[in-house]
């Protein structure tokens, strides 16, 4: 009976506790059907839900929609992961496995770039992209992902690889398989965990990354969901329920696709960093 009434207090607890998690979210979507000035009431139903704030909301611009801008920015997070997941899986394989000059020092100075603050390269970065007449575009934020993702993904991918045992190259170098062999047929199929997982990363840090889309794209038409949420606040008069609409469906995607892959997510976090 102890461990009965202990058990049903600890689910209470949680379900309490996940309650206080979620409560921003409940306000979040009756916030996001109430009109302006219902906002200011303490109430976090609407008496009528305004469902037109989504379909004015997403025509809220004479000129797009808000699915544009939902396009535009998964144009750009294609790049970013396709980019993201390869390449670091390629600079990750090179250091766990490849014998070369200063492997060390090599992978020291580059895990030392995670200490760099991002404001220190912003500067020299927009002069670069500008001199090559890439500003205005994608290129500025998604060419960076074609150079390993990431000091971050590939230290992951490293502790990963170093968790598998050489055994398997040295068989596959006796069958006659050759370094690329070994990394697509052995090494790339055995870290799809991981690899999901710097995917997973990768995808929502581009999407939330408002800076660096406010610093390299003006035009209109190139405009991603962050910029296009900021539209609204440039207005005269801010209709907070079509903002309050929109930024709820913008998070729909990085929230689909962490439901969809968590198990891969789950485990690729869990079996990574178990072997130094």
């Amino acid at each position: 009976m102890r461990l009965r009434a202990s058990s049903v207090l600890n689910h209470a607890f949680m379900i309490a506790f996940s309650f206080i998690m979620i409560y921003p979210v409940i306000w979040w979507v009756g916030a996001s059907l109430k009109k302006t000035e219902e906002l200011r009431l303490p109430t976090i139903w609407p008496e009528t839900p305004m469902w037109s704030n989504y379909t004015e909301g997403w025509h809220f611009s004479a000129n797009y929609t808000f699915g544009h801008f939902f396009a535009n920015t998964l144009l750009m997070e294609v790049g970013n992961v396709v980019g993201g997941v390869l390449t670091a899986a390629v600079v990750a394989f090179g250091f766990a496995r490849l014998n070369f000059p200063l492997r060390g020092f090599w992978f020291s100075i580059m895990m030392l770039t995670l200490m760099l603050p991002g404001q220190v390269t912003i500067v020299p970065q927009y002069i670069l992209y500008n001199t090559f007449g890439f500003v205005d575009s994608y290129v500025p934020l998604v060419l960076p992902h074609f150079f390993g993702g990431g000091a971050f993904f590939i230290f992951l991918l490293v502790q990963f690889i170093r968790g598998i045992p050489k055994d398997l190259d040295e068989a596959a170098k006796i069958d006659g398989a050759s370094v690329y062999g070994i990394f697509g047929r052995i090494i790339f199929p055995l870290i799809k965990p991981a690899l999901v997982t710097v995917g997973i990363f990768t995808f929502i840090w581009s999407w939330d990354d408002f800076f660096s889309q406010m610093l390299y794209l003006s035009s209109v038409d190139k405009f991603t969901v962050g910029l296009a949420l900021r539209m609204f606040i440039d207005q005269f008069e801010v209709q907070w329920g079509q903002l309050l609409a929109m930024s709820l469906l913008s998070i729909m995607p990085s929230v689909l696709i962490f439901f969809f892959a968590q198990k891969h997510f789950v485990e690729g976090i869990a079996t990574t960093g178990l072997k130094g």
